[in-house]
């Protein structure tokens, strides 16, 4: 296992099983950035406090891996995010929704470029209309 899979396994445990907001913000880069659906985000303390904002919103999370894959400095995972919504929801637009108390089970992807032992690029995809249907906030989305 090279030093990538280490960090991105690092940053897994970290906002899932141990939902360490400290060790999130050091597996980063201070100048690191981020892609997510709901856009860039530059620097470790923007990407930590995303973070901060998503575990807030489904504090107890799991991560069941499909795939994992690493290639010279970058990682890749494809999984399931798993959990409840039982804390607010910060939108994009910054609106705040409360807390739907559904769970939530969302494919998604991520990718690191770790240099130096830090998280330089990452990448996050996964299918925001899923996600918010699973939430009920779409209309006509099942109760």
């Amino acid at each position: 296992m090279g030093q990538a899979r280490e960090v991105m396994d690092q940053l897994t445990e970290a906002l899932t099983t141990s939902t360490d907001l400290k060790v999130v913000m050091e597996c980063f880069a201070e100048d690191a950035v981020a892609i997510t659906p709901d856009g860039e985000i530059r620097g470790r303390e923007n990407i930590a406090e995303y973070w901060r904002q998503m575990t807030d919103a489904i504090p107890n999370s799991a991560y069941e891996s499909a795939y994992k894959h690493e290639s010279g400095n970058t990682a890749i995972d494809e999984g399931y995010f798993t959990g409840r919504n039982t804390g607010p929801l910060v939108m994009p637009s910054g609106e705040t929704l409360e807390a739907t108390q559904r769970d939530v089970r969302v494919r998604g992807c991520d990718i690191a470029t770790v240099e130096n032992g830090k998280i330089v690029s990452y990448r996050l995809y996964f299918d925001q209309l899923d996600f918010l249907g699973q939430l009920g906030l779409l209309p006509n989305a099942p109760v």
